[in-house]
């Protein structure tokens, strides 16, 4: 069963003007995939009587719930690994020498679901750099989506979630059992902070950042929302600092604020320096 036109084009206009988020016509399927639990847990019969409930304006709460239903929070430790051994092996290295004077080191995970992207990057920190442990670390995860923020709050992973990319070594390090779970040491918690924000929506109250990681996600925005989510990190980076981008995705004939520098296997992109 697909959501009915006058349905399907509703939903493509409320994800459109509060997440950015393009619905194309050949997504019905993702529809009643991520709607039907919301359907069955209001008692309603179809996907379609929850968009109609949405319509009638009455109920802010599930039309939130509705778009976070409908965000995608694909991820996974040490993702794609080629970017962290680049800043393993090379950026970290850069830029702590660069900020060695005022002992500062700032990364931005936009788009963190559950938190895997942002514990990696601080395990790479905690395990391959010991002297910043006592720098001023920024260590920023933003999310649309409240439900996984929480989660990625809590740092508390599934087996299945976290037997994708952690290596055991780093399980036995910084993790404990709970129950049927694995919780991230408090050391690593209290080094990250997560909030919520519409990446489509205007950044306020964020600082400067060294390396910002906007991956896989302006796939699911139209050209005009790329070109100013690309202009905007431009500006929120200090000069020289570093974007990463997903394997699919890139600046280039979006905007032209950065260079491309290819470090190993992976592609970073940088604003030119003072």
């Amino acid at each position: 069963m697909t959501v009915a036109i006058p349905e399907f084009e509703y939903l493509q206009d409320v994800l459109h003007k509060h997440s950015a988020i393009v619905l194309s016509e050949d997504k019905h399927y993702l529809v009643e995939a991520r709607l039907a639990p919301i359907a069955r847990d209001l008692g309603f019969d179809t996907v379609e009587e929850v968009v109609r409930e949405m319509k009638r304006g009455t109920d802010r709460a599930l039309q939130e719930r509705v778009v976070e239903a409908m965000t995608t929070n694909e991820t996974s430790w040490f993702r794609d690994i080629h970017p962290f051994n680049a800043l393993r092996d090379t950026i970290f290295p850069e830029i702590i020498e660069r900020n060695k004077s005022n002992r500062t080191l700032s990364v931005w995970s936009a788009a963190s679901s559950t938190g895997q992207e942002l514990y990696s990057i601080a395990l790479l920190l905690d395990s391959h750099f010991p002297e910043v442990e006592y720098w001023n670390l920024e260590l920023l995860g933003t999310d649309l989506n409240n439900t996984v923020l929480e989660r990625a709050r809590a740092g508390s992973f599934s087996g299945l979630e976290i037997n994708r990319g952690l290596p055991a070594t780093m399980i036995a390090r910084y993790f404990a059992r709970d129950g049927a779970n694995f919780v991230i040491h408090e050391k690593l918690r209290s080094k990250v902070t997560f909030r919520k924000l519409n990446l489509a929506a205007p950044w306020v109250g964020l600082p400067v950042f060294d390396i910002i990681f906007l991956r896989n996600v302006l796939i699911y925005f139209d050209p005009q929302t790329k070109k100013q989510i690309l202009e905007s990190a431009a500006r929120q980076l200090r000069p020289g600092g570093y974007l990463a981008m997903g394997g699919a995705e890139s600046p280039l004939g979006i905007t032209d604020c950065f260079e491309t520098v290819a470090i190993g296997g992976a592609t970073f992109y940088r604003t030119e320096s003072n």
